[in-house]
C-alpha cells in the first residue's frame, strides 16, 4: 500500500467518525428539543447556545445568575451536573437518571424527551418558595403551617401553667 492508498482510507476514517458523531449531536438536539415542548417552552430554543441554558434554567426555576456560573470554565462543570440534576428531578427522575444525563447524554435526553416522563414543574427550592433560597415559613411540610378549622375562633383556652 503506497502513501495515497493509506491517506484515502484515513480520510475515509476520519470521514466515517465525522458522520457518526454529527450523528449522535443530532440525536441529542432532537431529544432536547423534545423535553423543551414537554417542559412548555419553544422545541427551537434546543438549538440556540446561550438561549438553551436560559430556557433550562426557566424550566427548572433558577434565576438568571446561573448563567454567568455556567459560562465561568471549571464552575461550570459543578453548575452544569446541579442543572442536569434539577432537570431530571423536574421530569420525575431520580440521581440515577442524572448520572446517565452527565456521562451519555446522547442516550439520555431522547429518553426523556421521547419517554413517558412528564414535566412536574420547577424542582429548584428558589421556585418553589418564591425566590429566596429555603423559607421555613413556606414549607408544607411544617407542622404549624397546617390550616386549621377554628383560624376565625378565638381561642377559649388558658395557656399552659409552668
Amino acid at each position: 500500500m503506497n502513501e495515497y492508498e493509506s491517506s484515502g482510507v484515513a480520510a475515509g476514517i476520519g470521514g466515517g467518525i465525522a458522520f457518526v458523531y454529527l450523528a449522535v449531536i443530532v440525536i441529542m438536539i432532537v431529544g432536547m428539543w423534545k423535553v423543551f415542548e414537554k417542559a412548555g417552552k419553544p422545541g427551537w430554543a434546543a438549538i440556540i447556545p446561550i438561549y438553551n441554558l436560559i430556557i433550562l434554567l426557566e424550566i427548572v426555576g433558577k434565576p438568571m445568575i446561573w448563567i454567568l456560573w455556567l459560562i465561568i470554565p471549571c464552575v461550570n462543570i459543578v453548575f452544569a451536573i446541579w442543572l442536569y440534576n434539577l432537570v431530571s428531578k423536574s421530569f420525575g427522575k431520580s440521581e440515577g437518571f442524572t448520572v446517565g444525563m452527565v456521562i451519555f447524554p446522547y442516550i439520555f435526553w431522547p429518553i426523556l424527551g421521547f419517554g413517558s416522563a412528564k414535566y412536574l414543574g420547577p424542582s429548584a427550592a428558589e421556585a418553589q418558595n418564591g425566590g429566596f433560597g429555603n423559607n421555613p415559613f413556606n414549607n408544607q411540610n411544617n407542622p404549624f403551617n397546617k390550616p386549621s378549622d377554628n383560624q376565625n375562633t378565638p381561642n377559649d383556652t388558658p395557656p399552659p401553667v409552668v
